[in-house]
């Protein structure tokens, strides 16, 4: 099968991470990349491939088989809606957009058109979730009653993070509750079911930026389980999903052992931790008592890429061949949650979610 040729704007981290994903696939290879910044032109020339300003002067010389869109989050609505107008599929990097309302622009424009789009909650490709989805959605926990979660990590100044190209991160558009907590509000609602209402409190207090780098945040779900959930970017521990699933490369390789969890989900009948995958349960009803001991086992799962399945995916989605399976609509629902985190944080009131 000839491979379908892509191109990545950004070429930032995680415009990186998809480009080595791109180069390891064999469905596909890297066509150009769109950056026009000078770091990117070096890195177009170490790569062999060409290199564009913009999104419109690529589309005045090649029209590749796909776009990845991995430039800052103010970027994405307008550089998706370039994809939809050139008739170029593409996968758009969460979140899928900075505000809600330009979001649901975007959805109605991919909807209207009827356009290939996916967007990057490369979790949702993780064989650890898929297979806690498996366990949950087979009853081994009863009816969920409760999760617990947490995305507590130090985020290094001296790395660069907040810097230069970065610096969008201190300000609207940035921080952890739209980076990273759209990420769990995709992981949640996999596992767990729609979010319907949100409480929040939210500080600056740290690092004294114009976003937050801390929240602590309570979720009620549509099937009546209740959730909380601590987020931080400046804590000094490794209770994230990148650190415990081994999905940060500089630390863990994706088949370590030495691990922590980060969500916890517990259900009338056992409770499945995530994702080291302990499943805690009892055999018969008569066991249930917090007198009695449960049953415990780990439940083993292939180790898989996320990222490169989600680029396998891509191009499934690309031929024809699947359709996406985080659209548009749900990358707008994740992101219709994290407003209501922020409302909530502002606000100090329960604010409601909209299914849309």
């Amino acid at each position: 099968m000839t491979k379908l040729r892509l191109a990545v704007a950004g070429a930032g981290l995680i415009g990186r991470r998809h480009i080595e994903m791109i180069r390891n696939s064999r469905a596909c290879e890297l066509s150009a990349i769109v950056d026009p910044s000078p770091q990117a032109v070096d890195y177009a020339r170490e790569l062999g491939v060409p290199v564009f300003g913009s999104l419109g002067e690529l589309f005045a010389q090649d029209k590749p088989d796909g776009i990845v869109i991995a430039t800052p989050n103010q970027m994405h609505v307008d550089q998706g809606l370039e994809c939809i107008a050139a008739g170029v599929p593409a996968l758009v990097e969460k979140p899928v957009a900075d505000t809600l309302e330009r979001g649901v622009a975007l959805l109605e424009a991919a909807e209207r058109a009827r356009a290939k789009m996916l967007v990057g909650h490369h979790r949702r490709y993780s064989s650890i979730i898929a297979k806690a989805v498996e366990v949950i959605g087979a009853g081994a926990l009863g009816q969920i009653v409760a999760v617990v979660g947490t995305a507590l990590m130090y985020k290094a100044e001296s790395e660069g993070y907040f810097d230069g190209e970065y610096a969008w991160r201190k300000g609207p558009g940035g921080g952890p509750i739209l980076i990273n907590m759209v990420h769990e509000v995709g992981n949640l609602r996999a596992l767990v079911g729609e979010i319907t209402e949100v409480q929040a409190f939210a500080t600056s207090a740290t690092r004294g930026f114009a976003v937050e780098d801390t929240a602590a945040i309570n979720l009620r779900f549509a099937n009546g389980a209740l959730g909380t959930f601590m987020l931080s970017d400046t804590a000094a521990t490794d209770r994230s999903w990148e650190h415990t699933s081994g999905e940060d490369k500089f630390r863990y390789s994706l088949a370590h052992t030495d691990q922590d969890d980060c969500y916890l989900v517990c259900g009338t009948w056992g409770s499945l931790a995530i994702p080291t995958m302990r499943l805690q349960r009892y055999l018969k009803d008569e066991d249930r008592s917090w007198h009695k001991a449960l049953d415990k086992i780990t439940i083993s799962s292939e180790v898989v890429d996320p990222l490169s399945a989600q680029i396998a995916h891509f191009c499934d989605v690309i031929r024809g061949h699947a359709e996406p399976w985080v659209s548009v609509r749900d990358g707008v629902q994740n992101l219709r949650v994290v407003d209501a985190i922020h409302e909530a944080a502002r606000t100090g009131q329960i604010v409601r979610i909209g299914q849309g």
